[in-house]
Order: C-alpha cells, then structure tokens, then sequence
C-alpha cells in the first residue's frame, strides 16, 4: 500500500501579529508530531503565516506589509521546523514579494529534510477581493516512495481547469489551503466532490476556523465522497490516504462504475476544445 497520513490543521491566525501566529503554528506542528506519529504531511489553511484578519478587520495595505521573498528569513524557519520534525510541510500560503514587485498568493511544499520542494503562485485569486496577482502555472511535487501531489488554494476550487491540470500533470492528491469567510463555503464543498470524482484524487481542502473563516474543512476520497468534515472551531483532520486507491478507482471506476478519467485519456484528444486552442493531449504519466 502506497499511503499517505496527513493532519489538517483547521486553526486561525493571531491577525495582524505574524510572530505570534508563527510561534501558534510551530507549536501547532510540533503537537501533531507529539500527538500523532504516524502523520507524514501537515497542512494549515491559506494565508496563515501572513497573519491574515478576518474579512472586516482586514487592511488593504495588509497584503504590502506581509509580503516576503521566497526564499527568505520565513521559509528559512519553515524549513528548520520541517528538519526537526521530520514531516512534510504546506504551511498554508504566504503573500510572497516578487522580483519584480508583484505580491503572489504563494503557496509551499517542504521535505522533512528542509528542502522547498515546490512554490505554487494562485492562478485564480478570489477576484475582484483579493488583490495578490495571479500565478501562471499549476505545480505538484513528488513524496518518494508514496506518489504525487498537487497544490491550489481555496478559489483555485472553483475553476475546473484546476484540478484537471493536476491530475494531468499526475496528481493523486491535492492539497488545497484555503481561506473562506464568506457564506458561499457550501459551494466550495460541492466543489471539492466534484472536482475529486471527475478526476478520480483525493482532495484535502483545510479551511481557517473561527473567526478568521467558516471552518468546515473536508478530506474528499477520489470516489467524491467525503471521509471527514470539519464543524467551525478549531479542529484537527487526521487521515491516512492510500492512494492505491487513486490507481483503483480510475482503473474499475467509482462505485465500480465509472471511469470518466480514463475514458478522457482515451478519446480525449479526437475531441476540439476550440476554448483552449487545441485537444486534450494523452496523458504523460497513463
């Protein structure tokens, strides 16, 4: 079995403060190391370390201040913290200052040996609210000897092209930080079990708690149905994913019917998709 224990750190920021929100989250890791020893990858909600506010205490210029470089002094701590522990860490999103003065919504991979091993930019920021500027590529990364994954964040949900450029790309999981305060939080769950059975992965959606989000986390098997949900406070998700299943589903098809991605994979390039300029091309990785 190829298997993958992960913690969902359904939790909040200290707004404003992102000493202190860093010192809650290192101490937020580390808990999970102590509690749970079999967990590999820990994951907490969008914009955590940028020591995000709630959605009507937040300030425009917020997003400015926050901003670091990656690498930098931050994802230097991210990575200490990730040697120590010994597990691998998406520590949400962070506002990340660019070379060239732009500020992403970016989101980070790090080994348990400390390595940044993907950086994600969010293609699709929760226009016209969020005000980082969009990233251009979908990225996964390899966790050796278990399989790979992709990375989204929050609204990225929303726009099916996501999650199929992940599967294409041969994700088998997708970890999806996301930040959502707002009462359209049902939709992002239909979301979540739409995009995890048409392309037959698991979807790990952690959202922020109370008060800086609506809680209500998922962890969606590739079959779109939903193993754990979350209430609103704060709360962990404790899973372990095999993801031979991934290799199942897709092969014998969901509740042993359907099998909608290798269906795409075999006649997908005979259909025009005028949309994007050209065919579904077969995928790389069968």
């Amino acid at each position: 079995m190829r298997t993958l224990a992960i913690a969902a750190v359904q939790t909040t920021p200290v707004a404003h403060d992102p000493h202190a929100t860093w010192d809650r989250f290192a101490g937020q890791v580390r808990a999970v190391r102590a509690s749970f020893p079999h967990v590999q990858l820990v994951v907490v909600p969008e914009l955590m370390l940028a020591a995000e506010a709630p959605l009507l205490q937040a300030r425009p210029e917020w997003m400015k201040e926050a901003a670091v470089p990656v690498p930098g002094p931050l994802t230097g701590l991210i990575c200490d913290l990730a040697r120590e522990t010994g597990l691998w860490l998406v520590p949400g999103s962070l506002y990340e200052q660019a070379e060239d003065g732009r500020v992403h919504n970016t989101a980070l991979a790090v080994s348990p040996a400390g390595e940044i091993v993907a950086r994600y930019r969010k293609v699709f920021p929760w226009q016209p609210y969020e005000q980082t500027s969009p990233g251009r590529e979908f990225v996964v990364f390899d966790l050796p000897g278990i399989g790979r994954a992709g990375l989204a964040i929050c609204y990225d949900g929303s726009f099916p092209e996501t999650m199929r450029q992940l599967a294409w790309l041969g994700a088998e999981v997708v970890i999806q930080p996301t930040l959502t305060t707002s009462r359209d939080r049902d939709m992002e769950l239909v979301c979540a079990r739409a995009n995890a059975w048409t392309n037959q992965l698991y979807v790990v959606n952690v959202n922020a708690a109370d008060p800086a989000g609506v809680g209500a986390s998922v962890i969606v098997d590739p079959e779109g149905t939903v193993r754990q949900q979350a209430a609103g406070g704060e709360e962990v998700l404790v899973d372990v994913l095999d993801l031979d299943t991934v290799t199942r589903v897709r092969r014998y098809g969901s509740a042993g019917i359907n099998r909608p991605w290798a269906q795409l994979t075999r006649y997908g390039d005979r259909i025009e998709l005028p949309m994007y300029g050209g065919t579904f091309r077969p995928v790389p990785h069968g």
